[in-house]
């Protein structure tokens, strides 16, 4: 267990146990802290710790505890009391601590397969506070979560097989390897961890290997078959049964070109292997040259210190520039989001006031876009009066709240701020979360259209949680002439570099370079949000 959700659990379960209410909001305030910084704590001292803003004495002492000993005295004790399964209550979205202990006290539910159960038994309306739409809701969350079960995010398998893959190069040169299958194809959503060699490890992983959190399952095949089986174990079978791929009589080849060559069709590239169009392009020439990461100009949809980011507008503009990008395009949350400190009318005027004096420095060099993340309210209108949203050079319309919708409720919603000529870009079509929420339903074609019609971009959220919009609309939204804007939505600095992860879920949908919003120089973006 990591030090954040260390935090995390032992506020709840002192919430459960009704410890104290300050100690319950501090683990809590403090592993949200930590979340959003994506804190290193390799090296750091307990008083590096205590000077993080939102960390008092009594956390930092915990976390050095935690980095010391690998468990720290209080979490013990609150997990020696506390049965495994109603722990696990506690990771159903919309069963906070208070509920959890309901269930446990009065019903005597101690496991998720017992809660369904009771929940199939109409047991829940018995308790004060739960209704007939609470204990509906409760089921969905219990089966999305056993749907999900076994299922990691992309973003926290990839780096830990490339260092492992490292490794292994580094200690056996002359081995062939690969990650192959689902990770290969950069799925957003990793089942399986498959790697490919054409030899046998002669050393010990384990203690990278460990560090996994699915079974790693290797396979080894003779040296003049790997690019083979590289095409084999990469694709879907979708993939092969359309390019004929056991049709070929031969098996010894150099390079992953080569087989495709020998089966009369250009390359494709690993990402596109699904079945799913790319082998009827193939085959008629028409297989578009997919994005690249360095292709990227600049970063939208980010948020700063005025809201409730992490990092101010100079420090996320200064990494941004460090990274060889050209603008940035700042995004904080609209004074509806209280929950997320939403800026006031006399806070944007604040914000641009710094912009302007920002943007002077950068010598046309570099510039700061003023942006803004505006809730889409419930009747699909914007937050702001118009004379406050003309001022803005860009905005990316958003829903926050109000997410139990019907798919024509939510559609018709979207529609009409797509239909707001101050709305730059949608941003999170759908406002999913992988893994733990499935997002709102709505009718992909007609927003897109809307789009079109408008003249309205719509982001590819990177945040590796959201990758929204879905990469298999990309596509369509291209066939549309609607332009892809991958946004990081970053809330801190190291929050921008996940925007890997949008072009990632980005070449799968076979975006171009041509249809990327932010991929356009810094006189060619300007240009285009003067034309909005």
């Amino acid at each position: 267990m990591d030090i954040i959700e260390a935090l995390e659990l032992t506020g709840k379960l002192l919430d459960l146990h009704d410890g104290n209410a300050f100690k319950v909001k501090a683990y809590g305030n403090a592993a949200y802290r930590l979340d959003k910084l994506r804190y290193n704590f390799e090296g750091k001292t307990e008083s590096d710790i205590n000077a993080i803003e939102g960390i008092g004495k009594g956390i930092a002492k915990t976390i050095v505890e935690i980095l010391q000993t690998g468990q720290s005295k209080e979490l013990t004790e609150l997990l020696e009391k506390t049965p495994a399964g109603v722990i696990d209550l506690l990771s159903i979205k919309g069963l906070g601590p208070k509920k959890v202990k309901q269930l446990w006290h009065e019903l005597e539910i101690e496991s998720t397969g017992e809660l369904l159960y009771a929940c199939n038994e109409n047991r829940l309306t018995s308790l004060k506070g739960f209704g007939e739409k609470t204990q509906s809701a409760v089921k969905q969350a219990i089966e999305f979560k056993l749907a999900n079960s076994n299922k990691f995010h992309f973003a926290s398998i990839v780096f830990i097989i490339n260092n492992l893959l490292d490794a292994i190069r580094e200690k056996q040169p002359e081995l062939q390897i690969e990650a192959v299958g689902e990770l290969a194809r950069k799925c957003e959503i990793i089942t399986k961890v498959e790697i490919l060699m054409d030899g046998d490890l002669t050393a010990d992983y384990s203690e990278l290997e460990k560090l996994c959190p699915l079974k790693i399952n290797y396979s080894t095949c003779k040296p003049d078959e790997f690019y083979y089986e590289l095409i084999q174990k990469t694709s879907t079978a979708k993939h092969l049964q359309q390019i004929g791929f056991n049709d070929l009589t031969v098996t010894t080849f150099y390079s992953e070109e080569e087989v495709y060559e020998s089966l009369d069709l250009p390359y494709i590239e690993p990402e596109l292997r699904e079945g799913l169009g790319e082998v009827e392009l193939a085959r008629n020439n028409a297989l578009p040259v997919l994005i690249e990461y360095d292709q990227l100009r600049g970063a939208l949809h980010n948020h700063t210190t005025y809201s409730d980011g992490v990092h101010t507008l100079k420090e996320m503009a200064d990494f941004c520039i460090q990274k060889g990008y050209d603008y940035f395009g700042v995004c904080d949350h609209s004074k509806t989001a209280v929950y997320a400190n939403g800026l006031s009318i006399e806070h944007v005027l604040k914000q641009h006031q710094e912009i302007d004096e920002l943007n002077k420095t950068y010598h046309n060099q570099f510039k700061i876009f003023k942006g803004i993340e505006s809730d889409i309210l419930g009747d699909g209108s914007l937050d702001y009066p118009e004379e406050i949203l003309k001022q803005f050079d860009f905005i990316v319309a958003s829903v926050h709240a109000n997410l139990k919708m019907t798919e024509e409720r939510a559609t018709e919603r979207l529609i009409k701020a797509i239909e707001n000529p101050y709305t730059t870009i949608l941003g999170h079509p759908t406002g999913r979360l992988l893994l733990s929420r499935p997002g709102y339903p709505i009718n992909h074609k007609k927003i897109i259209d809307a789009c079109a019609a408008n003249n309205v971009c719509i982001e590819l959220n990177a945040h590796p949680y959201r990758l929204d919009i879905d990469w298999r609309w990309i596509p369509y939204c291209l066939s549309k002439g609607v332009m892809i804007s991958i946004n990081p939505d970053a809330h801190h600095t190291e929050g921008l570099l996940d925007m890997y992860y949008g072009v990632c879920v980005a070449r799968k949908g076979m975006l171009t370079q041509e249809h990327c919003l932010n991929t356009k120089t810094l006189t060619e973006l300007s240009a285009y949000f003067s034309s909005k």
